[in-house]
């Protein structure tokens, strides 16, 4: 649609920035069960224009309100009272998080028109299977399933909602900062019900320099000052957790883990439904969050290939949400990435090549790593390739079922196979801080698994039959591979391991069954 066309043009930067926005003038109601829709709307805009809203379930019925003008917050919360103090005593932070209850129900009890929820998690894989049987070709059920995972319009605006809560504490402290949300929430490639990573933004430092040029004196803020930027990050996570932990309404299970790598809060929001994780301001994660956003906005095929790929490890248990061995929704998104850059012609650009793109205004030198690639969608000339994504997906499967893992590594900034520079047995560069592997973490039974199974999957599509599957009611095309290939094929299976370490084969189909066991139980409950 045109609407799509023109909201899909816009950077990365404008759309953050246009959401944060929208997310600042937007409340949060926990409805009575017996709603009239029309009442509720009529009684909002007494404190002025409703913009846009939507109704979801969450223990209850919630509404979230979007307002066009941000005093009708004040105006609304005004006429808001703190709940009575008889058996709780409450924390009387005031928010833009309400409960309404109707004061005479019985009075308002006509025929309600029922309300249209809007979903806030992706049905489970035996519904999508069911589903995707009933679709005519192979590419249609990749469409299928992007369309039933993909993060929502209304689920977007719970996200950033989500993050301009967290700011409200985090401005007590910081009147100038910003809490937004990077990774999967804003790169296209998010999945509902997946969590929100959110980051502290202190502000551009850079924003003060002009103006510091005028008038005869230097000046600058007396701070407090601490030996490293790690026990800064520290501190102020330290604090802001404890607050939300104190006082921040429907913030539960909140963890401090300051010692990581790179330190973090991790709370579950309730109101909102999401788990969150929130850490400062990492500008190398920004950078990433916004070359897959461009990545994904470049070509239908992408996030097509990506959901697809993703759920079909998910299904056969190479990725699991618990950090371990596995292989990363991250890495195995990269290497969809690369395979597209691929081939012939390149369905997207090399990193390199966005690079080359970038004008003064896209150059991002951050520790030391040039970061800078082009952010105006407009100048990326689109792909001549015409492949069907059918076609793409069978390729992917053929394409590292057979790749070199031994000798090569995956390099998104050139676009080619390099002489792996250690000897991980899954190396995929950072694209951004060059001497990183982001698949340091994955062992070698991992990666024989996935060639395993994409050598499997390869087989199987390229056998397929159809009409006779059809005819047979069994699950075809798509449906077929996120079916655990368990038991009843693991005969075939060994046929196809020839030349693979066979030392790992063992451990690998005896993990191959339990997985066939419990990764649908998994990939249901994810």
């Amino acid at each position: 649609t045109d609407a799509e066309v023109s909201t899909r043009k816009k950077t990365f930067a404008e759309i953050q920035t246009e959401r944060l926005d929208q997310a600042e003038r937007t409340v949060l109601i926990k409805c009575p069960s017996k709603l009239n829709e029309k009442k509720l709307l009529q009684y909002l805009s007494s404190h002025g224009n409703v913009k846009s809203h939507f109704f979801f379930e969450n223990r209850g019925i919630n509404a979230l309100i979007e307002f066009s003008e941000k005093s009708s917050i004040a105006s609304l919360q005004d006429a808001v009272g703190i709940p009575g103090a008889s058996e709780h005593h409450v924390v009387p932070f005031k928010s833009r998080l309400f409960t309404f209850t109707l004061k005479n129900p019985v009075s308002q009890r006509v025929e309600e028109a029922p309300l249209h929820l809007s979903p806030q998690c992706h049905i489970p894989v035996k519904d999508l299977i069911e589903k995707l049987c009933l679709a005519d070709s192979i590419s249609s059920q990749m469409y299928i399933l992007l369309n039933e995972y993909q993060l929502t319009e209304e689920n977007i605006k719970l996200r950033f909602l989500a993050c301009s809560l967290v700011r409200d504490f985090a401005c007590a402290y910081f009147p100038d900062s910003t809490v937004k949300p990077f990774g999967s929430s804003v790169n296209t490639f998010g999945k509902l019900g997946s969590d929100v990573d959110m980051f502290l933004d202190f502000g551009d430092t850079g924003k003060h320099a002009t103006k510091m040029k005028k008038g005869p004196f230097e000046m600058e803020y007396q701070m407090k000052r601490l030996p490293s930027g790690r026990l800064a990050t520290q501190r102020i996570l330290s604090v802001i957790g404890d607050c939300l932990d104190n006082f921040g309404p429907g913030c539960v299970n909140v963890q401090k883990i300051l010692h990581a790598r790179c330190p973090l809060v991790k709370f579950s929001h309730q109101p909102t439904g999401f788990q969150c994780d929130l850490s400062v301001s990492n500008s190398i994660a920004i950078r990433s969050s916004e070359l897959l956003y461009i990545y994904g906005c470049l070509d239908s095929r992408v996030r097509a290939l990506v959901f697809t790929i993703r759920c079909w490890a998910r299904v056969h248990g190479l990725t699991n949400s618990a950090p371990g061995t596995w292989i990363t929704n991250f890495s195995l998104t990269m290497m969809v990435m690369f395979f597209l850059q691929r081939r012939s012609p390149p369905i997207i650009p090399t990193l390199d090549q966005l690079k080359e793109l970038a004008d003064e205004k896209d150059k991002h030198i951050i520790g030391g790593y040039d970061c800078s690639f082009v952010s105006d969608l407009r100048k990326i000339k689109p792909t001549k390739n015409t492949e069907t994504v059918d076609v793409l997906l069978g390729e992917f499967f053929e394409y590292f079922g057979n790749f070199d893992f031994r000798r090569n590594s995956i390099n998104l900034r050139k676009g080619k196979e390099v002489n792996k520079p250690e000897s991980s047995p899954l190396y995929i560069w950072n694209p951004f801080e060059q001497d990183l592997n982001i698949s340091k973490n994955v062992n070698q039974p991992q990666l024989e698994k996935f060639i395993a199974l994409a050598r499997e999957s390869a087989w199987i599509l390229q056998k397929e039959d159809k009409t006779q599957q059809m005819i047979n009611k069994e699950p075809w095309g798509l449906a077929a591979l996120l079916i655990p290939f368990g038991k009843s094929n693991s005969s075939k299976m060994k046929n196809r391991m020839k030349g693979i370490g066979s030392e790992t084969i063992r451990s690998l189909l005896d993990s191959l069954k339990l997985n066939n066991e419990n990764s649908q139980q998994k990939a249901v409950g994810k």
